[in-house]
This record gives C-alpha cells, structure tokens and sequence, in this order.
C-alpha cells in the first residue's frame, strides 16, 4: 500500500478543515473532554489521589464511542453522494485518500488530548509526578487512536450508511478491547494468544512507562493491516 505525500496531504487538510467547518470536532473534543474532565476530577477530589492512573483507565473507553463517531462518515458519506468517484477520477489512489483521511482523523483525535495536558500541569503541582508513565500513557493512547482510526475507516467502507458504520465500527473495536477481559473463560493454552491480540494488554504494557518493540509491532500491524483491509473494501466497486 503504497502512497504519494504530495497526494495525500491535500486529502488531509481538507477532511482536517471538514471537521472544524462543522458542528463534528468540537462536539467530540467538548464530550471528550467534559467525560475524561468529570472522571479526572472524581478522582484527585473525592478519593484524594493525585494521580493520572484514572484518566488513563478511562480515556480507552471514551475512544470506544468517540472514535467511531469521528470515522463514521469518512468514507460512507463520500459512496452515498458518488463523490468517492470524483476522488478516483484525479491521480489519487485508494491507498492515497484512505491514508489522507486517516491521518485527518488521528490529528483530531490528537487535538483532543491536547487539553488533557492541563490535569498533568495541575498533578505536578499537587505532588511530584513520574513522568515515564504519563509518557507511555499518551503514546499509548495515541497508538490505540490510531488502531481504532483504522478500523473505524474499515467500518465505514462497507457502507454508505453512516450509522451503520458507526454500529460497525463501535463493534469492531469493542471486540478488540475485550479480548484480553475474557481469559478466564478461556483454556490455558489458547489465554496467551487470545491475551497478545488484546490492545488493551499493549496499551497497559506501554502505561508502565516501559516501551517494549514487540507492543510498538503490534499496534502498527493492527494498524497498516485494517488501512489495508480499507483500501480492499474500496476497490470492490472496481469487481
């Protein structure tokens, strides 16, 4: 899957500004941050602890909905009013609009974690911070964006229906975030497996402040192997 920069960073600036030139990015970043902020704030007032732990607990879970909300529409909207043939009709190709529009949504996800730096800045005055696991915290949580994007970008080219790709896409990445949940039901020697293919297993792996390469591997894998899969369900209108 191969791409030309020059191709692609128009596709990203223009579904970047998409999303600012409507209602869709500051509702995100406003619920976002209201759910991750009321968590946050529970925790460090109510339990008098001045820790990030509950934020990095929670924030994988608002990405289950906030994620699939901001793909939903990247690729079905664009089948249901016939402009994805308008794209195909410039020198672009599958592989070139589906990496612009991924990464356009990745950069918003990004944007919103931004603010989120506020509550460091407030925790490093309360106390001192380690800050090897806040950084692993948000490269782990840049990393699970970044699969999630994907495979919400997979969601919405099997339709043109934008709920149903939100449906799709809340599903799929729900799967995967539950895999390693299930292990107690699972006979031992199919738990280890099952466990690898979890990407919240990885994500706490990296929370620890601890950069293993074989957690980098798999986040990147899952991530190229569903932009793949995307650019496949694209190139079914060609069969």
């Amino acid at each position: 899957m191969t791409s030309n920069f020059k191709n692609v960073m128009p596709i990203f600036l223009k579904e970047l500004r998409s999303y600012f030139n409507s209602a869709v990015a500051y509702v995100v970043i406003v619920v976002f941050l209201a759910i991750v902020g009321w968590f946050f704030t529970s925790d460090l007032f109510l339990m008098n602890i001045a820790s990030l732990r509950m934020m990095f607990e929670i924030i994988p879970a608002v990405f289950l909905f906030v994620i699939p909300a901001i793909t939903m529409r990247l690729l079905s909207e664009e089948k249901k009013s016939g402009t994805i043939e308008l794209l195909t009709t410039k020198p672009l190709t599958d592989a070139e609009i589906i990496a612009g529009k991924f990464l356009a949504a990745w950069a918003l996800v990004g944007i919103a974690l931004i603010p989120t730096l506020l509550y460091y800045i407030t925790i490093s005055f309360l106390g001192n911070v380690d800050n090897g696991p806040v950084i692993g915290g948000y490269v782990g949580l840049l990393l699970m964006a970044g699969v999630y994007v994907a495979i919400g970008i997979f969601a919405s080219s099997l339709t043109d229906n934008q709920v149903v790709a939100f449906i799709l896409g809340f599903v799929f990445v729900f799967a995967l975030y539950m895999l390693d949940k299930i292990l107690y039901y699972l006979p031992g020697w199919l738990a280890s497996t099952v466990e690898f293919l979890g990407i919240d297993y990885h994500l706490s792996n990296i929370s620890r402040g601890i950069i293993d390469t074989r957690d980098i591997i798999y986040f990147f894998s899952a991530l190229l192997f569903s932009l793949y899969l995307s650019v496949l369900s694209l190139q079914r209108r060609n069969w």
